[in-house]
């Protein structure tokens, strides 16, 4: 059963009751719960069992604490709750167990938070506060058609292929041409250039985010995120190099949630490893723009993030772009390279050295700097072409490349052993 629990008003219920299973825990919520104005004899001793066994006799409150640490199946007991819960029940959990995909699930059955413990004031008070803010400025009816959104990730197959330089120009594109409210996340978490490319200070939000999940909501975005201009906001960082990045992802599962509300279109800046890190965060996500090269080390991981989206992201759509083009230089001829990854190149961006060293000196992204270059212009036809999905759900934005060259499967292993012993080694240049 779905769970029943939706934003709605408090009515004549109790506005507050907590099922705990330990006393620390309780020692620390019933003093937030006095400041709160609530009565501290609503804090009961006992897990999610007890609250189910509580409320299938008596009314629901609108807000409810309940601690999932003695379930043996949080999600099956969930299903038990909402058996009982009257709708508008706001739920947070609590619970011992650090992990992304119990939150996620959590998150999507209807649970408004979920709190790791041990629990402080602090967070038990930031958490209730947004609860209970739910009533008092509740999201849009369901009667209303929900906002379209568009959330792209934008890949680089190899380093310095130029994704962060294309997630930053697609972002301003979206805001400035499409006048679309747009939201940019670098995750790139201690040497990201996003805000670098729009002449900005990262600030400590995405910092704060990763350290604090259960403080993202609406207000958290609005606060947190930097604004490049009134359609445009960065969430992006520049942790210091000895501190390495520890979290599960469950707050940028988050904040992608929020970003759905809050935005038309999102763009997040995501390094490859990433992907292997937290192959959750592709799951939301509707275009996948794969930054590749010409060169043997990109088709050969161009195939291999192509295979690993099959698998763990089957519902984006993968757009390859060629970055940096130059004739006459490639490793691998355009031909050979559509071969080898089995699907056309969708967009091929020229080189311009140029145009990149204007953008830096100028403080602006590559797209904002240089309007009227070639580059420029082949930008412009990619946001143009993804923000298309939004008004098409039917849109194919890869369907004039897709399925397999005509030159049939291309045997990668062959080509990196193709060599002219003439030259010393170097390898020939395929006829296009």
């Amino acid at each position: 059963m779905n769970a029943p629990w939706k934003a709605g008003p408090m009515g004549n219920r109790d506005p507050f009751a907590a099922y705990i299973c330990d006393e620390t825990s309780l020692d620390v919520l019933r003093p937030v719960v006095i400041e709160m104005g609530w009565q501290p004899e609503k804090c009961n001793k006992g897990g999610l069992r007890n609250a189910v066994q509580s409320l299938s006799i008596s009314a629901s409150p609108a807000i409810l604490l309940v601690d999932l640490s003695e379930s043996g199946d949080p999600l099956n007991d969930i299903n038990a709750l909402a058996e009982v819960c009257e709708p508008g029940t706001v739920v947070i959990a609590i619970g011992q167990v650090n992990d992304v995909r119990l939150y996620r699930d959590l998150l999507a059955s209807g649970i408004h938070d979920y709190l790791l413990k041990p629990l402080s004031a602090g967070q038990l008070r930031d958490a209730l506060t947004q609860a209970q803010a739910v009533f008092t400025a509740p999201r849009a009816g369901e009667g209303e058609a929900a906002k379209p959104h568009v959330a792209t990730a934008v890949v680089g197959t190899r380093g310095g292929v130029g994704a962060s330089t294309i997630a930053t120009s697609l972002a301003w594109l979206f805001a400035t041409e499409h006048n679309s409210p747009t939201a940019l996340l670098d995750l790139d978490i201690h040497f990201g250039t996003g805000a670098l490319s729009l002449d900005l200070e990262p600030g400590r939000g995405l910092t704060d985010a990763i350290e604090n999940p259960s403080r993202i909501d609406g207000l958290f975005i609005e606060r947190a995120m930097i604004r490049a201009n009134e359609n445009l906001a960065i969430l992006s960082a520049e942790a210091p190099i000895n501190s390495p990045l520890m979290t599960d992802g469950a707050a940028f599962m988050q904040l992608q949630e929020e970003f759905r509300q809050a935005f038309e279109m999102s763009v997040i800046d995501m390094p490859r490893n990433m992907l292997i890190n937290f192959p959750g965060l592709l799951a939301e996500i509707g275009v996948v723009a794969l930054v590749t090269e010409m060169t043997l080390a990109s088709a050969r991981d161009t195939i291999r993030i192509l295979s690993w989206l099959k698998q763990n992201a089957p519902g984006a759509q993968p757009l390859i772009i060629a970055s940096k083009v130059q004739a006459g230089t490639a490793e691998i001829s355009k031909a050979d390279f559509e071969a080898s990854i089995e699907r056309k190149i969708n967009y091929s961006i020229p080189f311009d050295q140029k145009a990149a060293a204007n953008a830096a000196k100028l403080g602006k992204t590559f797209a904002d700097a240089n309007q009227g270059s070639k580059p420029g212009a082949v930008l412009r036809e990619i946001a143009s072409a993804i923000a298309g999905v939004s008004g098409d759900e039917d849109a194919d934005l890869t369907k004039a490349g897709a399925g397999s060259s005509l030159l049939g499967k291309f045997d990668l292993k062959s080509l990196l052993g193709k060599k002219d012993k003439t030259s010393g080694g170097k390898e020939t240049e395929p006829a296009e």
